[in-house]
C-alpha cells in the first residue's frame, strides 16, 4: 500500500521544488552590501572582472573553481606567500608584466628536457649559500655586459682548458 503512494509523493515532490527553482530563477538577486560605498575604480575593476568571467568557457570557470578550491585548502603560510607574490605581480608595470608574460610563453614553448633543465638550475641556485649565490649574480652581471664577441671567444677558452679537479 505504501509503494502506491511513493510515485505520486516524489512527483509532487519534483514538481514543487522544479516550481521552486523555477521562481527562484525568475527573481532579481538581493543588493550586494557595500556596493555603493566603492569607489570608481572598485566598481569598475568589479565590471571588468565580471566581464573576464564571463568570457571564460565553462571549462575555464570550473578551473578557476577548483583552483580557489584548492586555495581554500592551503596552510595559511602557503596563502600568504601566494598573496604576496599576485601583490607583487600587481604592483609591476604593465609593460614588466607583458615581459615577464612573454619570458613564460617561450618558456612552455621550450622541448621538456630544455625547461627541466632549466628548472634543475633554477633549484640549484636557490640552494646555494647566500654568497655563493651573490657570486653567481656578479659573474651573470659580467657575462650580460659582455660583447657577443667577448662571450664567444670566453666560451672556447672554456672548451679548451682542462676541467676542475
Amino acid at each position: 500500500m505504501a509503494l502506491r503512494w511513493f510515485a505520486p509523493v516524489i512527483m509532487l515532490l519534483t514538481l514543487l521544488c522544479g516550481g521552486a527553482h523555477e521562481a527562484a530563477l525568475g527573481q532579481t538577486p538581493p543588493a550586494v552590501q557595500g556596493r555603493e560605498q566603492r569607489s570608481p575604480e572598485e566598481r569598475r575593476r568589479v565590471l571588468e572582472n565580471d566581464r573576464h568571467w564571463q568570457s571564460l568557457t565553462p571549462d575555464q570557470r570550473e578551473t578557476a573553481r577548483e583552483n580557489m578550491r584548492r586555495f581554500r585548502r592551503l596552510p595559511p603560510a602557503e596563502k600568504g606567500r601566494i598573496l604576496e607574490d599576485f601583490q607583487r605581480w600587481n604592483d609591476l608595470s604593465e609593460e614588466r608584466r607583458q615581459e615577464l608574460h612573454h619570458a613564460y610563453e617561450r618558456f612552455r614553448r621550450l622541448p621538456p628536457e630544455r625547461r627541466e633543465r632549466i628548472l634543475q638550475r633554477h633549484h640549484q641556485f636557490q640552494a646555494l649559500p647566500p654568497e655563493e649565490k651573490e657570486r653567481v649574480q656578479k659573474n651573470l652581471e659580467r657575462w650580460r655586459k659582455m660583447s657577443p664577441e667577448e662571450r664567444r671567444a670566453l666560451r672556447e677558452r672554456q672548451q679548451q682548458s682542462p676541467p676542475p679537479r
